[in-house]
């Protein structure tokens, strides 16, 4: 079957089939009975994953398995910062704060600055000019309310004297051929692009480095990243290390309903330092799934599926399912009409907002308690 949509590390377009990406990056459903066993050991179960936004898993049943024989797991995810935060991507960090939470875990969030330099998308991206992002990322996922105490993030370029070795032992296991097939890199790629994953993979056992024995890992990402962790996982098999269990959340698309919302489509993104303004005037053009009138809307009603502001409620400015659930019904049957439904996203992303610029003005002189260098 030809694919009309592509989603890879690099980009994502077109319509995004998940039900596809489950079979051909070979990964599985968070099914009910799977939520059923987080929410036990857990004791509660995140709206995103009720929902389906983390939609599908790499060995998470085995690492429940390990959770209830006493042997605790960490959390690692991170970011690779290239402009402006933008709130879809808190999506990996906000489940990573829940885990610590509900499973007392360490987390480690890495903040890789070389990679979207090395790519080359923009040329205009220096390595400086990352690191200065990459200091402004740490800040807005502290402000997510993890704690300090049991988690760490690091710069690769400031920690490499850790990471290197380890990275070292991970790329004999991965050849060029391997590299070239799952990225789809031709001859004039970087070599500093070949490397990466291995850089990368090495957070994922890095506890079990340390700590001199197995502690299982789990890596909430968007399913575009998987690709690293399908090459990584077997390196660090052979390593002897645990191979570390995956969430996969699916994409916050764009205000104008595209596959997803993206930091260089300033129009169409929401970043975590727009101001209010500019907040309620993006999502005052946001698409919606609604009629071109009201008068049609009131009596044909609109398609919430469609609608980027019920989306944008669904993935993480409603967690009250019952609330949600209204909005939704309010769309389908036309008695939501755009303007107000509009107004009251606005003002739930611009309280949320307000209540992280406060967050992070708190932790400025902080941050070094979260950091991690050579």
């Amino acid at each position: 079957m030809q694919q009309d949509y592509r989603v890879d590390p690099y980009t994502v377009e077109g319509s995004v089939n998940y039900e596809d990406l489950v079979k051909k990056f070979g990964i599985a459903q968070i099914d009910a009975k799977l939520k059923d066993r987080i929410k036990k050991d857990a004791g509660d179960l995140h709206f995103m994953i009720r929902r389906g936004i983390f939609f599908a898993q790499r060995d998470m049943n085995w690492l429940l398995d390990e959770y209830e024989k006493g042997n605790k797991f960490y959390v690692y995810t991170g970011i690779a910062p290239s402009g402006g935060m933008t709130i879809a991507h808190l999506l990996p960090f906000v489940m990573a704060q829940w885990l610590q939470e509900k499973f007392d875990a360490d987390v480690l969030i890495e903040i890789p600055g070389e990679e979207k330099f090395l790519s080359g998308k923009d040329p205009k991206l220096t390595l400086e000019k990352v690191q200065e992002l990459a200091y402004a990322d740490a800040l807005n996922i502290a402000a997510l309310g993890f704690k300090p105490a049991k988690t760490k993030m690091f710069l690769t370029t400031e920690y490499a004297g850790v990471l290197y070795k380890q990275a070292v032992r991970v790329s004999k296991y991965i050849t060029f051929s391997i590299i070239k097939d799952a990225f789809g890199f031709d001859s004039d790629a970087n070599i500093g692009r070949i490397f990466y994953t291995s850089m990368q993979a090495v957070p994922a056992f890095l506890k079990s480095v340390q700590m001199g024995k197995n502690i299982p890992c789990i890596i909430p990402l968007g399913v575009d990243q998987d690709v690293h962790f399908r090459v990584a996982r077997n390196a660090i098999d052979k390593l002897g290390y645990y191979k570390p269990a995956i969430m996969h959340s699916t994409f916050l698309p764009s205000l104008k309903g595209g596959a997803k919302m993206s930091s260089s489509d300033p129009d169409n993104t929401i970043y975590i330092d727009d101001p209010k303004e500019v907040v309620a005037k993006k999502v005052n053009k946001a698409i919606t799934g609604q009629q071109s009138t009201a008068e049609l809307q009131k009596k044909l009603g609109g398609d919430p599926a469609k609608c980027s502001v019920c989306q944008y409620n669904r993935y993480l400015f409603e967690p009250d399912d019952s609330k949600l659930a209204a909005i939704f019904d309010g769309e389908r049957k036309g008695t939501l009409l755009a303007g107000e439904h509009k107004k009251d996203l606005a003002d739930k992303m611009n309280n949320f907002l307000d209540q992280h610029r406060k967050k992070k003005e708190g932790l400025k002189d902080r941050m070094d308690s979260f950091m991690l260098r050579d």
